[in-house]
């Protein structure tokens, strides 16, 4: 008879790697599964009874904008009560650091979607951000990407062409001072104006300097409409100079005149696969939300303000509703609410479940938690996989929804020992239930908690339970360099 930390019991353990379910126990001793199986005689300090619940990895959300969200709100409720155990930061080009702004220097965009005030940008190094976030601990793990946006910010006096043969010398060593403090990657965000001038060779001569140190590559990828194609290659050539694995981010088909076209871009994916690692990453939604953008109205059918910082009464009103208001056109409201941002209704259903089901696909919430009125996606992202399209449109297996969110992302991110229940794995776990998961964000009310999620364990402790924090703090910064275990 042994004795452990904490024994869950009964359940049916799903354990992330898309094998199927089988009934047992979970033995956890410190930061570490030990044991599975039948555990019938053993005990425990503390037994969580999981008869009637699926036993799965805790979820990793590939791709966020948590940079901040984890020290300001460290019991990061959007993402424990969802069944998140671990996050991926520093997406699209954008991070915290390397940046120091001066103050009273304006946060430019994309950077303002962590925060407005320049205080918020104040670490030179990348070790001091993460020195900072260790010092800190929120209540889950985060792992690192260093955005190519914020290298650009740091490096260059002016961001409207592409970057001198100095300044690509600059941005290479930051990113190497990164890597080196453990950041697990790099990331680009060509589709935003800060970083449009960026041409390829800026890129590709950024990353070089990331070859050899098992770094990956995440791109929110130039055009994601009509030259969708050539961004994809230009993304994965990108990767390539890097000798890193790419991540298509938030893959999607933007305007009316797009919809259908997953198809072709999923079977180029898919070629590209044969010789190089690529995976993407989607979010289970028909509108996406970034900085509001006058380039987005002609291909969205629906806009709705996310936040304003001159007028933040506005947050969560339709932009048509507050043009008219305003008695100013769209596009001059657009103006008159900067530093705004806004969700876009601009995909296809098709498309979205055409892409969620294609098998090198991570589950991504994108969220942007500085938001006044967020985008649902930020609340309700897994549980709207596990339950909307695995359960009720019958997507995919159970199995394979949980893969897409755990052990998919921890062996594309090369996260060492997360993403699976198995022993020497840490004990990252959500135990929940698979008839009554659902995600309760909606248009109108885009924080309501999700159902269904009955605990969730990080590194061994018990974060959440019975549909609230436990005010533990046991998150790590998962670092590049750390071991791999199991």
């Amino acid at each position: 008879m042994a004795h452990y930390d904490v024994l869950i019991r009964h359940g049916t353990v799903v354990d992330g790697t898309g094998s199927g379910r089988r009934r047992g126990d979970v033995a956890i001793r410190g930061d570490r599964i030990v044991a599975l199986g039948a555990l019938d005689t053993d005990t425990a300090d503390t037994v969580i009874d999981a008869t009637g619940r699926i036993v799965a990895p805790g979820f990793i959300d590939s791709h966020t904008h948590d940079d901040r969200y984890l020290t300001a709100t460290p019991q990061m409720p959007a993402k424990l009560s969802q069944g998140v155990t671990t996050v991926i930061t520093g997406n699209c080009g954008i991070s915290l650091a390397p940046w120091k702004a001066r103050a009273g220097q304006p946060v430019p965009q994309p950077l303002n979607l962590l925060g407005d005030d320049p205080a918020d940008f104040r670490f030179d190094t990348f070790a001091a951000y993460l020195a900072d976030l260790e010092s800190r601990p929120s209540a889950v793990n985060a792992a690192c990407l260093v955005g190519h946006t914020a290298l650009r910010v740091a490096a260059m006096e002016r961001l409207d062409r592409s970057a001198t043969d100095a300044e690509i010398e600059a941005m290479r060593g930051l990113l190497r001072e990164a890597m080196d403090a453990g950041a697990i990657g790099l990331s680009t965000g060509a589709a935003y104006p800060a970083a449009m001038p960026a041409s390829t060779a800026e890129m590709a001569g950024v990353i070089e300097a990331m070859r050899g140190t098992g770094g990956v590559y995440a791109s929110h990828i130039r055009d994601e409409s009509d030259r969708i194609f050539e961004a994809m290659d230009e993304a994965i050539a990108v990767g390539a100079a890097g000798d890193a694995p790419v991540v298509l981010s938030h893959h999607k088909l933007i305007g009316k005149h797009n919809h259908g076209r997953s198809v072709q871009t999923l079977a180029h994916i898919a070629r590209a696969m044969q010789t190089q690692p690529v995976a993407l990453d989607a979010y289970p939604y028909t509108a996406g939300s970034t900085v509001l953008r006058k380039d987005r109205l002609p291909v969205s059918s629906r806009v709705i303000v996310t936040k304003s910082v001159p007028h933040p009464e506005h947050a969560g009103r339709d932009l048509d509703d507050i043009a008219r208001d305003m008695g100013l056109s769209p596009e001059d409201a657009v103006d008159a609410l900067q530093p705004a941002g806004a969700i876009y209704f601009l995909m296809d259903e098709q498309d979205v479940q055409r892409i969620l089901k294609f098998p090198a696909t991570m589950v991504g919430s994108d969220g942007i938690p500085h938001d006044s009125a967020p985008h649902p996606r930020l609340w309700g992202t897994f549980p709207r996989v596990l339950g909307h399209y695995c359960r009720d449109v019958g997507l995919f297996t159970l199995e394979e929804a949980v893969h897409k969110m755990t052990g998919l992302t921890a062996t594309h991110f090369r996260l060492p020992g997360r993403g699976r229940i198995a022993p020497g794995y840490f004990a990252d776990v959500t135990v929940f239930d698979a008839g009554g998961i659902a995600d309760l964000a909606t248009w109108d009310q885009p924080t309501r908690q999700a159902a269904g999620i009955d605990a969730v364990l990080v590194n061994g402790a018990i974060a959440w339970r019975d549909g609230a924090g436990t005010e533990v703090y046991g998150g790590r910064v998962i670092r590049r360099s750390d071991a791999a275990v199991g």
